[in-house]
């Protein structure tokens, strides 16, 4: 703890900050919308925020000064996407369910050291494919905010353009900010509401079946590993830091299985604010950058404990608010997968017909379209490597 002080910074301690407000500027808006969709109580949505907040918070307070890496972790954004296909269907029992074997399974695959075969094994541009169908809709329901509020959705757009021309790294966070300002003055937004509270955890009794298994867990494992697991580990290695996935995998796997009885999906490696804690901005010795992983849990302690408040605040803005948040926030991830699921020409239709069946939000048999949509792209993969192509 001696060290952790001596190596403190400012800007170590900012660049944490920063990242805690863009996920919860971004991010957290997908989660309201999965609340929204299982049409649960501001009691329960509070536990959720605690719970993914705890998750963070402890998983990346423990790796960084273990590992001596700013280790920043998260929630996972995609499979935080995937619930709101789901919802109603699919029960909060059931989906907890889910969260604990997603995350067995995925202790069992960072433990055992198969991290990379297991990714290998999964053509990229058909996880690509899943994770741009996954996203798509977030993206389609910025814009369709258009119809219901025009002077708001459009106010956020252009806020948006403007922001990443001229300030891209804080571009969520002063979205948020002008979007709460549009939703005050044009929608008559009230935040007289919104104080300090406290937040109370419930507890949540787990349930497991197959269908919830296939629909929720097997794809959620799909995208912790792809999209975040992957492209996370990737930033540290990119920015020096010869971590190993294994203890990272094992620790924030671990720490999601109690974090599910409260309603906490699962606690990933942060891919899309990982580059604020590991770049130059963060401290420009890298040794003591890790300053920026620990602060980082410690701003999520904070959230979780507060979670209350984040709530209110969330729950005094209009659904449009929300709805346009979280589509132009994931923008840049819907661009980087359609990219990833059409880069390469062997493997472009496999992808292509993946993205169209999970983005169709087909169900069949009471499994999703993001099951089907592997199962079908996989065996059009399987199918084109098989069959020679014809010259004509």
């Amino acid at each position: 703890m001696q060290q952790l002080f001596r190596d403190m910074s400012l800007s170590a301690v900012a660049a944490g900050f920063l990242a805690v407000l863009v996920s919860y500027a971004g991010p957290l808006a997908i989660f309201f919308q999965a609340g929204a969709a299982a049409d649960i109580s501001t009691q329960m949505m509070t536990s959720w925020v605690w719970a993914i907040s705890m998750g963070a918070a402890v998983s990346g307070i423990l790796l960084s000064l273990w590992l001596k890496a700013p280790i920043v972790t998260a929630w996972s954004a995609p499979g935080t996407a995937l619930l709101v296909t789901l919802f109603p269907e699919l029960s909060l029992n059931e989906a907890v369910g889910a969260y604990i074997t997603a995350a067995v399974i995925i202790f069992v695959i960072g433990v055992s050291g198969t991290f990379d075969a297991f990714v290998r094994a999964i053509p990229k541009g058909v996880a690509a494919g899943m994770m741009a169908g996954i996203l798509f809709q977030f993206g389609v329901g910025a814009f369709t905010a258009i119809e219901s509020t025009p002077a708001l959705a459009i106010g956020m757009l252009l806020a948006y353009v403007v922001f990443r021309r001229l300030v891209p790294k804080y571009t969520l966070v002063l979205l948020l900010i002008v979007g709460i300002g549009l939703a005050v003055v044009l929608e008559d937004a009230s935040l007289a509401g919104v104080r300090l509270s406290m937040a109370v955890p419930q507890f949540i009794t787990p349930e497991w079946n197959l269908g919830s298994t296939l629909s929720l867990a097997i794809p959620l494992v799909l995208v912790s590993l792809t999209g975040q697991f992957l492209p996370g580990m990737a930033i540290l290695q990119g920015a020096g830091y010869r971590v190993k996935a294994k203890p990272v995998i094992a620790v924030s796997s671990l720490i999601s299985l109690p974090m599910a009885l409260f309603g906490g999906i699962t606690t990933v490696v942060a891919a899309i604010t990982a580059a604020i804690c590991t770049g130059k901005d963060a401290h420009e010795d890298p040794s003591r950058r890790y300053v920026a992983g620990v602060f980082n849990g410690v701003f999520y302690l904070v959230g979780g404990l507060f979670a209350g408040t984040i709530v209110a605040l969330f729950t005094s803005l209009p659904a449009a608010f929300v709805a346009v948040l979280a589509g132009l926030a994931l923008l840049g991830a819907i661009a980087n997968n359609l990219f990833a699921a059409l880069e390469d020409a062997g493997q472009r239709e496999a992808s292509l017909i993946t993205f169209i069946v999970t983005a169709s939000g087909l169900s069949l048999f009471g499994l999703s379209s993001a099951f089907w949509g592997v199962v079908i792209g996989f065996g059009c993969h399987a199918i084109t490597r098989a069959v020679p192509a014809n010259p004509r």
